[in-house]
């Protein structure tokens, strides 16, 4: 009762910050897409408000929060500072239990499954997007210590991006060491509202983590590194692991952060007319939004400015399995306007959007960090 009483408390605060100017509106691809004021930011939090305040909510409450992307992009807009995803998080987590039971199932299966390696990987295999490309490299000087979050998903399905990054690290003087596939970051079970798994395995990577002699954590998912940086969200202040958690939240950066004040002139760079789409968790969540595109004009590649690039691809993490129809329909338009002039490749930050964007794209969808290790 304690946690549901504080979260009800958080909640109240944040939809307090809500104006209902709308400025949300223009930003919300699920709103674009269907036009239904409780399928967008300011809707949702009207179905959260009477959640809170009426106990009232239905199985369609369940259905219109979970359109939600949490593409955060409403965030970026918001001039009043509402913490929508936070406030969505616990909407969520309220109406859970009008979820039916085969929804329950079905997304409990898709969360073993993911996470699972022993489950995952036969499978994952068989639909591989790219195998390793080139030698592994051992840095000749070394400067430092880094550990690279390998992901759940990403060493099986691009195992290339991995071995990318390690090399290019190698080049730059760093020795790397890789977390283990099992070790997911606990975004696909908080996405999908079951707070306590996610706390579990928070907890355990905060532990190991703390061991590992390393100067830096280096992500190279978005989605992941957003999911690590909210870390301390998931503790109250006198919590032991709130101050764990921000230690770990201090070294962590996204593969372009890291790479953004380093000589990379000694990199065999791919000469390929690109297009950078850029993922949601980079732009809205973490707020590197152009850093990415900064580093590669730097690296001499010309990009075409993307319509509508603040919008989400409808890969989302999990939603793209749960929302189909949506993704689909967000995908669709994303590709239309990055292969609008004809780009050779599109290359983007996150794995999700990459295997979401390569099953209908005519070109290659790679990781940007790929162009770097040619």
């Amino acid at each position: 009762m304690q946690t549901i009483k504080i979260s009800n408390m958080e909640a109240n605060n944040i939809i307090r910050k809500c104006v209902h100017c709308g400025f949300c509106l223009a930003t919300c691809p699920t709103y674009q897409l269907l036009g239904n004021e409780l399928d967008s930011p300011r809707g949702r939090i009207y179905l959260i408000k009477s959640v809170l305040e009426n106990h009232h909510f239905s199985k369609k409450s369940i259905v219109h929060l979970d359109r939600c992307l949490t593409c955060r992009s409403c965030e970026t807009t918001c001039p009043s500072g509402v913490e929508y995803v936070q406030l969505v998080n616990i909407g969520r987590k309220l109406v859970e239990q009008k979820r039916p039971l085969w929804q329950k199932v079905y997304r409990y299966f898709i969360r073993q499954f993911l996470t699972t390696p022993i489950l995952f990987n036969p499978i994952g295999f068989i639909f591989r997007h790219s195998q390793i490309k080139g030698k592994s490299i051992k840095p000749i000087i070394r400067i430092g210590t880094v550990l690279l979050l390998g992901g759940c998903v990403q060493p099986i399905i691009a195992p290339n991006i991995n071995h990318s990054i390690k090399n290019i690290l190698a080049k730059l003087g760093y020795e790397t060491i890789e977390t283990p596939q099992k070790q997911c970051c606990g975004a696909i079970d908080q996405h999908l509202s079951v707070n306590h798994d996610a706390l579990i395995q928070i907890k355990k990577n905060i532990d190991t983590w703390l061991k590992v002699k390393a100067e830096m954590i280096i992500v190279s998912a978005s989605g992941c590194g957003l999911m690590i940086k909210d870390y301390v969200s998931m503790f109250e202040k006198l919590d032991p692991y709130y101050q764990k958690a921000q230690h770990i939240v201090n070294k962590t950066k996204d593969i372009a952060e890291f790479l953004a004040d380093k000589n990379l002139n000694q990199l065999n760079l791919e000469r390929v007319n690109i297009v950078y789409h850029e993922p949601c968790t980079l732009q809205h969540g973490q707020q590197l939004g152009g850093l990415v595109s900064s580093i590669l004009n730097s690296l001499g590649y010309q990009q075409t400015p993307v319509v509508d690039s603040h919008l989400c691809c409808g890969s989302a993490g999990t939603y793209s399995i749960f929302q189909p129809k949506l993704s689909q329909q967000l995908r669709a338009n994303k590709l239309k306007h990055l292969q609008i002039a004809n780009p050779q490749m599109i290359v983007t930050a996150n794995i999700g959007c990459l295997i979401h964007l390569q099953k209908k794209a005519k070109i290659p969808v790679k990781h940007w960090v790929e162009l770097l290790d040619n």
